[in-house]
C-alpha cells in the first residue's frame, strides 16, 4: 500500500540491514551490526548483517557494556584488534560472551552528526589483528551512509515508512517497561532497567521483547523476578 502523498512506503530497518551486509562484505568481516539509542545511549533498535551478528550486536544493550556504548558515550571510534588482550578487563561480561561466539576484533563507529548522537556501527572478525587504513576509510563512509540514511528515515516516517516506527515504538515500550517494574518492585528507574536487562540474560530473549512483554502485561516482575 502507497504512502501518503502517493509514494510507496520505505523499509528503513531492511535498507540499513542491507548496507550492513554490504560492509561486512567490503570489511572482509564475520559480521556488521549498528545500534541506534536515544540521546542517554538506552536501548533503541538493533539491526545487523545476519541474525547472530543481531543477538551479538543486542547483548550490548542486555549487559550495558560493549563497543557500541562506549562509542555512542565518547563519539570516537572504539578499536580492539584482539578480544581476548584487550576487552576483557573493559567489558567482563560482554568480551567473554562475543569470544565464545568466535569474535576476535570488534571495531565500533559513532553515528554523529555535529553534536547530535544516533547510535555506532560495529564491525565484528573473527581473527585478530587492525582494520588497514584503506577499511578504516571504508567504514567512516559506511558510518556516514547510515547516518544519512537514518536521518532521511527519520524524514519519511510520517509519509508512512516501515520499520523506523516499529524501532521508535521499542524505545518507548522499554522506556515504559521501566516504569512499570519501578512501580512494581518500589526501586530507581535505573533499578528497573538493570532488572529487566537481568530477566533477558536469564531467559536468552531480546531486550525489546521482555519490554513488550512487560508492557502487555504479560510478565509482571513482582509476580516474576527477574
Amino acid at each position: 500500500m502507497d504512502a501518503p502523498g502517493g509514494r510507496p512506503p520505505v523499509d528503513v530497518v531492511g535498507q540499513l540491514r542491507a548496507v550492513c551486509g554490504d560492509a561486512a562484505r567490503t570489511l572482509a568481516a564475520s559480521g556488521v551490526g549498528l545500534s541506534v539509542m536515544a540521546t542517554d545511549g538506552t536501548y533503541g533498535m538493533t539491526t545487523a548483517s545476519d541474525l547472530a551478528t543481531e543477538r551479538i550486536e543486542e547483548l550490548q544493550f542486555t549487559f550495558g557494556e560493549g563497543p557500541c556504548v562506549d562509542a555512542f558515550a565518547s563519539s570516537r571510534p572504539v578499536l580492539v584488534p584482539d578480544v581476548a588482550t584487550d576487552a576483557m578487563r573493559r567489558w567482563p561480561v560482554y568480551a567473554p560472551a562475543i569470544h565464545d561466539a568466535g569474535v576476535r576484533a570488534v571495531f565500533a563507529f559513532p553515528l554523529q552528526v555535529g553534536a547530535v548522537r544516533l547510535g555506532a556501527v560495529d564491525v565484528f572478525r573473527t581473527r585478530t589483528g587492525p582494520l588497514s587504513r584503506s577499511e578504516l576509510g571504508h567504514a567512516f563512509a559506511f558510518a556516514d551512509r547510515v547516518v544519512a540514511m537514518l536521518l532521511d528515515g527519520q524524514e519519511r516516517a510520517t509519509d508512512g515508512a516501515d520499520g523506523l516506527d516499529d524501532a521508535i515504538g521499542n524505545r518507548i515500550d522499554l522506556f515504559q517497561a521501566q516504569g512499570m517494574v519501578m512501580v512494581q518492585l518500589g526501586v530507581s528507574l535505573a533499578e528497573a532497567l538493570t532488572r529487566i536487562r537481568a530477566h533477558a540474560y536469564a531467559h536468552g530473549r531480546p531486550l525489546a521483547d521482555v519490554a513488550a512483554d512487560i508492557v502487555a502485561r504479560r510478565l509482571h516482575f513482582d509476580r516474576d523476578p527477574a
